[in-house]
């Protein structure tokens, strides 16, 4: 089944943090948005590691990259809320649930209380 995973599900299998184990299973088939892959990137960066081995890594397990549309911004900005812990990469993480109509894991237990998202899967 394919999963949209959120930069919590990838950094936590990178840094083999609570749910990595998870987390793997999500990787293999899992589909994640552009604004959390630049996630990612950055955060490989700030750690002092090379970007370009991490993205050669995640997608030799076959990871596949889905651009932002102006759909999800739509959704994106739907799932905003006052008050919300979610930032706007979380929101189109889930936009892009969504729009796929799948699941999305996350470490991210806040995201459980989104509503009107998609069906959230915790790693940990």
């Amino acid at each position: 089944m394919t999963t949209v995973v959120d930069a919590s599900v990838v950094l936590a299998w990178l840094q083999d943090e609570a749910g990595a184990d998870d987390a793997e299973g999500h990787l293999m088939e899992g589909v994640i948005g552009a604004a959390n892959w630049s996630e990612v990137l950055q955060k490989a960066r700030q750690h002092g590691v090379d970007a370009e081995l991490v993205a050669r890594l995640l997608t030799s397990f076959g990871i596949e990259v889905a651009d932002v549309v102006e759909g999800d911004g739509r959704s994106a900005a739907a799932l905003w809320r006052i008050g919300s812990p979610l930032s706007l990469a979380d929101r189109l993480c889930l936009a892009l649930g969504l729009r796929l109509g799948v699941p999305v894991a996350t470490a991210d237990a806040a995201w459980v209380n989104a509503a009107g998202g998609p069906e959230i899967i915790l790693i940990r």
